[in-house]
C-alpha cells in the first residue's frame, strides 16, 4: 500500500477469491431483493461501503428489519435483527454452496426466512449456489485489500456526487458485475434498453437503463489492478472522441465506454485529483454532447460553507 492509502492489488493475484466473493455477495444482494420494496432502477438491492467492508444497510421484515455485514476487518458475515438477534459466519475458504447453506440457515435461526432465486445473475454460466463447489476460496489479506480500494474510491466518488443537484444515485455496489457505481440523470426519458446481459432478464436491463444517463464506477477487472469506467445511455455522438483525461484514460470501442486502470490512478501524484479528472471529464462529455441542462443540474457542494464555518467559530469560542 503506498503512503496515500490507494492498496495495490493484482487481479491476477486474488482471482479465484475474487470470483468466490463476487458469488457471495450476489447471495446477500439477492436476500435484500427479496425483501425491499423496488426503487426505481434497482437501486434496493445494492450494498454499499461501510467502516468494516460492505453493508446490505436496514432490511424492512415485518415490523422490524435486519441487516447482513461483510465484515472485511475481523473477517465475519454479521447477520443481525432489530430484537436483538445476531448471528455469525467465518469468512474462510468455503464453497458457495456451504456460505449459501449458512447464510439461509442463520436467517432461518433469527426467524428471518428467505427465499431466493437459486442462481447467479451477470454471468455464464450460472451454477446454481447449492451446487456450486467450484469457487471456494477465500484469501482474507485480498479481501481486506479490496476492502480498502472500495474505500478510497467511495471517498472521491462521494465528493464526485455532491455536484449534482439533479436525480443522482448512491455510491452503490451492484453485485451483478460485482462494480462500485454512481450514476447522473439528466432528468430525460431514454430509448428501452436491448438488454443481453448473460442470465439476466432483458427486462432488468430497461428498469436499469429507463432515463437518459452518466455512469462511472469501479470494476475488479479490466485492467492489471482493476479499471474505472464511465459511460453514457444513450451514447451522444462524438461521445467517443472526446478527450479525457488524466493521462492512461481511453475509449474501449469494445466495451462501450472509456476505461482508466486503477494503477494510473494509485501511481498518480495526487490519486484522488486523477480520479475526480476522469470522473469529470467523462461526464461533461456526456452532459455537453447530449445537452443536459447543466445549469440546473449542478451546484457548488460548499454553497453554505461560508454559514457552516462561522457557526464553527461561534461555537468554539463559547
Amino acid at each position: 500500500m503506498d503512503g496515500q492509502g490507494w492498496p495495490r492489488l493484482r487481479v491476477d493475484d486474488w482471482q479465484e477469491t475474487r470470483d468466490t466473493l463476487h458469488m457471495w455477495t450476489q447471495i446477500v444482494g439477492k436476500i435484500r431483493l427479496a425483501h425491499a420494496p423496488l426503487v426505481n432502477h434497482w437501486w434496493q438491492v445494492t450494498l454499499y461501503v461501510s467502516p468494516r467492508g460492505l453493508t446490505t444497510s436496514a432490511i424492512p421484515y415485518g415490523s422490524g428489519a435486519f441487516d447482513i455485514e461483510f465484515d472485511f476487518v475481523d473477517h465475519l458475515l454479521l447477520v443481525r435483527t432489530s430484537d436483538g438477534g445476531a448471528r455469525e459466519i467465518r469468512l474462510e475458504p468455503m464453497p458457495v454452496s456451504e456460505f449459501y447453506a449458512r447464510t439461509m440457515r442463520a436467517l432461518d435461526d433469527l426467524g428471518v426466512p428467505t427465499r431466493i432465486q437459486g442462481h447467479p445473475n451477470e454471468v455464464d454460466p450460472a451454477i446454481p449456489f447449492a451446487e456450486d463447489d467450484r469457487h471456494a476460496s477465500y484469501d482474507a489479506g485480498a479481501a481486506h485489500l479490496f476492502w480498502r480500494q472500495l474505500l478510497q474510491v467511495a471517498r472521491v466518488m462521494g465528493e464526485f456526487r455532491s455536484r449534482f443537484a439533479g436525480k443522482v444515485s448512491p455510491v452503490h455496489f451492484f453485485w451483478g458485475a460485482m462494480d462500485l457505481a454512481c450514476t447522473r440523470f439528466s432528468g430525460r426519458d431514454a430509448p428501452e434498453h436491448p438488454g443481453g446481459a448473460p442470465n439476466c432478464g432483458d427486462w432488468v436491463m430497461v428498469e436499469g437503463y429507463s432515463r437518459e444517463l452518466s455512469s462511472c464506477g469501479f470494476w475488479p477487472g479490466g485492467g492489471e489492478e482493476g479499471a474505472f469506467y464511465a459511460y453514457a445511455y444513450p451514447e451522444p455522438q462524438g461521445f467517443a472522441d472526446r478527450p479525457v483525461g488524466p493521462s492512461g484514460a481511453f475509449y474501449s470501442r469494445e466495451n462501450g465506454q472509456f476505461l482508466l486502470p486503477y494503477e494510473a490512478v494509485r501511481k498518480a501524484p495526487d490519486p484522488g485529483r486523477a480520479l475526480l479528472e476522469f470522473l469529470q471529464d467523462t461526464y461533461e462529455a456526456a452532459a455537453d454532447l447530449g445537452q443536459w441542462d447543466r445549469q440546473a443540474l449542478e451546484d457548488d457542494p460548499a454553497r453554505w460553507s461560508h454559514k457552516t464555518r462561522r457557526y464553527a467559530r461561534e461555537e468554539h469560542s463559547r
